[in-house]
């Protein structure tokens, strides 16, 4: 699959001066784009290349929405947390201190700034001081870039909500 993918992109980057040829004004032989011309194209669809477009276009939310699961009992539970508010779910404590939801018209991403701790016990009931376990942002469509990770809960971003 890799060879087909590598191979589609050397074809392309090779045929690209043939198939964009075009005739200059004074009637000279057909110019054929520069390599950086070609780059171009491939990169004309990813986000991370494009320049910057200016300020955003969203507010920012005023409720976030995650989903939680269970990893031991495989039970999942969806909850609301307002901004700056904290949430309980089993042993964490959630925080939600920022989210924001890009609009349709641009690339679709929905993102929030979470602070997770991990409650702790005694042994007879009582709560000691908790560990942070996370600090930092969740993306919604790459769940897998900044993943809590717990042994027994596993939280995601699912929306951001004005």
């Amino acid at each position: 699959m890799k060879t087909c993918v590598f191979a589609s992109i050397v074809s392309l980057a090779l045929a690209a001066p043939l198939l964009a040829q075009d005739e200059r004004p004074d009637g000279d032989q057909p110019v054929a784009p520069s390599a950086q011309d070609a780059s171009n194209l491939l990169r004309r669809d990813d986000p991370d290349a494009m320049p910057e477009r200016g300020p955003l276009s969203s507010q920012p939310g005023t409720t976030v929405v995650l989903r939680g699961l269970d990893k031991v009992t495989a039970r999942t539970r969806d909850f609301e947390i307002a901004i700056g508010d904290t949430v309980e779910f089993g042993a964490l404590s959630i925080t939600a201190q920022y989210c924001r939801k890009r609009p349709p018209e641009e690339t679709p991403e929905t993102y929030a700034f979470l602070q997770i701790n991990d409650r702790r016990t005694d042994g007879f009931g009582v709560d000691v001081d908790g560990e942070q376990i996370f600090s930092g942002w969740m993306f919604a469509s790459r769940p897998a870039q900044n993943p809590l990770e717990h042994p027994v809960y596993d939280v995601w971003v699912i929306d951001c909500r004005a």
